[in-house]
């Protein structure tokens, strides 16, 4: 096959994949040490409420869903809910939150500016000048937090998180996002 040709297809290949991509959650956790989880087995709801401080003007709907989704994937590592606290060997909870972000990218852009060619005293000679071209991007991304804690000792065990951009594609389908971060946050707990 032709080199330029494989080179075009291949340069074809690497855009549309780029393009399909989505950004994933940046996930991350943080453990008490001094709380063991290894002997848990079943989980109830810090408070009747669920979540620790819903943000003014908080969708009840999205709320539901957020629900819903951390006790299936508690559920789905194998953790078995009850009603009570008494009963529980651990609580959980959560808060969500969103907010408007910037992101600036500065990179060099050469040009040629005044540009003379010619055959001067010390030889051939041009002219060319260095700017740095800025692009601005604005964007909300959402926050989700995933707290749990220990029943006997009543200290918080565990506190995970996931960060993510807020997409058209999460906007027009907000359960499936909703699920996809809180299986990220929860596949961390041990």
């Amino acid at each position: 096959m032709n080199p330029i040709r494989t080179f075009i297809i291949i340069t074809g290949l690497a855009f549309l994949t780029a393009c399909n991509t989505t950004p994933k959650a940046k996930v991350n956790f943080d453990k008490n040490e001094k709380v063991s989880t290894a002997n848990y087995k079943t989980f109830t709801w810090l408070t009747d409420e669920k979540i620790m401080s819903a943000p003014a003007g908080f969708n009840q709907v999205m709320k539901i869903r957020i629900d819903e989704a951390i006790e299936q994937a508690f559920i789905a590592k194998g953790y078995q809910k009850v009603a009570s606290s008494d009963d529980a060997d651990f609580t959980i909870s959560y808060t969500v939150g969103s907010r408007d972000k910037v992101r600036v990218d500065s990179f060099p852009s050469v040009y040629r500016n005044n540009i003379y060619w010619g055959r001067g005293y010390w030889g051939w000679h041009g002219y060319s000048q260095v700017t740095h071209e800025q692009r601005v991007q604005n964007y909300q991304e959402g926050k989700l937090a995933i707290d749990v804690f220990d029943v006997e000792t009543k200290q918080p065990a565990w506190h995970g998180w996931g960060a993510k951009r807020i997409l058209k594609s999460d906007k027009d389908d907000p359960a499936t996002a909703v699920k996809a971060i809180v299986e990220q946050v929860v596949a961390q707990f041990d």
